[in-house]
């Protein structure tokens, strides 16, 4: 099953909203677009995109005043990781158990200490027990991953689903995995809906939010440095420059950091009274995307008052300045009537064209909204399609929200519940619960490894498959460090290896070819799980799917030992040569496998196969001898020496042997013809 690729032909290329895939893609077909014309609506209260084009909701953001993110993902670990003055403070005795019991949870993880995890788990067991339903969310995740408590899958679920019940959005994220996993879509869609939904009121109004990085810590088998550099904060060389310039009056620079701080980017702490100071030094030297920004700020109340007429002020000022992004927040409050004498949708349809116009994808979104719930102008699905796919394939996430939408509904699109789960998979992730990512790549960077992985366990609970690679990589690289705390103690190397197990499958589930990788090296070697050759081939054709030399070059070798695959020297070859053209580093042990390959094709059942079939038993014993002996020793200059008498011996062997056959041609005594004949004859 591949999550995260999905196709949409009319040359609809769209960025996944997470950089943990590449590019994806969604084929529609002539079938998939119907004719929208003649769509018509289903009742209000049976359509989740029908609304009356009257109503003071424009459905894509709330009339409320804007929620906090600790309001919109009730239960957040925020107030540990990001304490703020303004967050709401526990009002229940259940709520403070359960706060207390996540935060002696994060100690125990970043100290090592059992003793302590296993007193956050039964505080968090008490305060769920209480029906409090984010302390059932946590104790879902204890069981989920097997820590300070049994690991219990159907326990996992059973609260999960107890705590979606009673809001708690993380738990509805696992929940809709589960089911996505199972290909139970009816249910996995419902659930990323409401989420999407969460997602997109987090959204900006004029432009698309910067997308908050969740990093691949490891590239491979290494770990990602490049990566890593650029997300270090303020301690990042690359920022402290940025700073430099805008303390001297770079008004980009200050709109960058500003831009940093706003949204926590580049591994900083979400700072709004820093991000304001620095947009208003930006604006003095006339910098227009920090005046849209400040229209943002203003329009949604973010860490200052709610004005919306100071809000139009900013955005007409950016508009000025050529930035045409800023005209789809004017024509936003014109659809609300906020900051302006009354509704315009005449003058917010004029907005929204000036952007399309140019090539803003946000102005060809809201064009869509328009159209597709008749808001100042004639109902026409099938326009509103065309503008939302333009908005897609630029990569606005507010527009896959809404072709997720006309999937689920069959409306302008034919119905498709995998399409639409997918989709509101990929907005949903954007939610405010993706915060998680940002503090485990925080505590990872300090050195935290525990803490990390914790945050990157729940994540991959969710679904995020970069934090499951991620989670998975932590413990297969520092699991002996007394960071993985299991049922009862410190994680056994059994409990360790089917963790990383787990992780590493979800993860190739959702197109990791790496993850695929190592699962079929632990079906082939038995880590983790009994050995298993077949399963090891499938895993291993996952990868291979993906274009992995190593998976094709796996491939060929149990084609040529019959493992898992059948005897075939021919498929063999084929593979290896595979993994060539899509690699060329693996030049080397290609051409050795080739070489292995002729010798067992033209000298089968001889010493020579069977020096080669040892190998692999031999290699080890050397390679620790070499490592254990004549490195530690510090005698690698032996070891040349005995490479070149072995050299020299072998040369002077092959000369001798040249020189025998030489003689003996020379001495080999003629035969009649006639009896040379007359054997052949015979």
């Amino acid at each position: 099953m591949r999550l995260s690729l999905l196709t949409f032909s009319l040359s609809l290329f769209f960025f996944s909203l997470l950089p943990l895939s590449a590019l994806s893609r969604l084929v529609l077909t002539q079938e998939d677009l119907k004719d929208a014309s003649s769509s018509s609506f289903p009742p209000s209260d049976e359509d989740p995109i029908s609304s009356d084009s009257s109503s003071s909701d424009w459905e894509d953001f709330d009339s409320s005043e804007t929620k906090r993110d600790d309001e919109l993902d009730p239960g957040s670990w925020r107030p540990i990781f990001e304490p703020d003055d303004t967050d709401s403070k526990p009002n229940t005795e259940s709520e403070l158990v359960y706060y207390s019991g996540v935060s002696k949870m994060v100690s125990a993880a970043s100290s090592g200490e059992p003793r302590l995890m296993e007193e956050a788990a039964a505080e968090i067991e008490a305060s769920a027990e209480e029906g409090n339903a984010h302390a059932q969310s946590a104790l879902g995740f204890l069981y989920y991953i097997g820590m300070a408590r049994e690991r219990n899958k159907g326990k996992g679920f059973l609260y999960h689903s107890f705590a979606a019940d009673g809001g708690n959005a993380q738990s509805k994220m696992a929940l809709a995995y589960t089911y996505l996993r199972q290909d139970i879509h009816e249910k996995a869609v419902k659930l990323y809906a409401e989420l999407a939904v969460i997602a997109v009121n987090s959204f900006l109004i004029s432009k698309d939010s910067p997308v908050i990085e969740t990093v691949r810590i490891h590239n491979g088998a290494e770990e990602n440095m490049d990566a890593l550099r650029k997300s270090r904060g303020e301690d990042d060389e690359d920022f402290q420059i940025l700073e430099y310039q805008a303390q001297k009056g770079n008004s980009d620079a200050m709109y960058k950091i500003g831009l940093f701080y706003y949204f926590g980017l580049r591994g900083l702490r979400r700072d709004h009274p820093k991000a304001l100071s620095w947009f208003l030094r930006a604006v003095e030297k006339g910098e227009p995307r920090s005046m849209e920004l400040l229209g943002e700020i203003y329009a949604r109340g973010a860490g200052v008052e709610r004005n919306h007429t100071k809000a139009l002020e900013w955005l007409m000022l950016a508009s000025k300045q050529q930035l045409y992004s800023a005209y789809n927040g004017m024509g936003y409050l014109y659809v609300k009537g906020y900051g302006v004498e009354k509704k315009n949708y005449t003058k917010a349809k004029e907005y929204f064209e000036k952007a399309a116009d140019n090539q803003e994808a946000g102005g060809h979104y809201n064009l869509g909204v328009l159209y597709l719930k008749g808001i100042g102008v004639k109902r026409d699905v099938k326009l509103a399609c065309k503008y939302f796919i333009f908005a897609a394939n630029a990569g606005q996430p507010k527009a896959f929200y809404q072709l997720a939408k006309m999937f689920h509904t069959g409306v302008g699109l034919k119905k498709s519940l995998p399409t639409a789960t997918a989709l509101y998979k990929l907005v949903a992730e954007r939610g405010p619960w993706s915060s998680l990512s940002r503090w485990a790549l925080e505590s990872y960077l300090k050195g935290d490894v525990g803490k990390a992985f914790l945050l990157y366990s729940r994540m991959a609970e969710l679904g995020y498959e970069v934090a499951q690679s991620n989670a998975a990589w932590i413990l297969d690289k520092y699991g002996g460090h007394s960071m993985c705390i299991g049922e009862s103690g410190f994680c056994s190397d059994v409990e360790r290896h089917q963790r990383a197990h787990s992780l590493w499958w979800q993860a190739s589930e959702q197109g990791n070819e790496h993850a695929a990788l190592l699962i079929g090296d632990a079906y082939y070697y038995g880590w983790g799980t009994e050995r298993d050759y077949h399963r090891a081939a499938e895993a291993y054709m996952h990868a291979k799917s993906q274009s992995n030399a190593q998976a094709m070059f796996n491939l060929g070798y149990m084609h040529e030992h019959g493992q898992g695959l059948p005897y075939d020297l021919h498929l063999a070859k084929r593979y290896y040569d595979q993994a060539l053209e899509i690699d060329p580093a693996a030049k080397l042990p290609v051409t050795l496998a080739l070489t292995s390959l002729w010798i067992r094709k033209n000298y089968a059942d001889t010493f020579l196969v069977e020096l080669i079939d040892s190998l692999p038993q031999v290699y080890p014993k050397v390679d620790a001898w070499v490592e254990n002996v004549l490195l530690e020793e510090g005698n690698a200059t032996i070891l040349t020496l005995f490479v070149c008498l072995l050299t020299v011996l072998y040369l002077h062997e092959w000369q001798r042997r040249n020189a025998i056959a030489a003689a003996g041609e020379v001495a080999l005594p003629q035969q009649p013809v006639d009896q040379v004949q007359d054997q052949n004859m015979n």
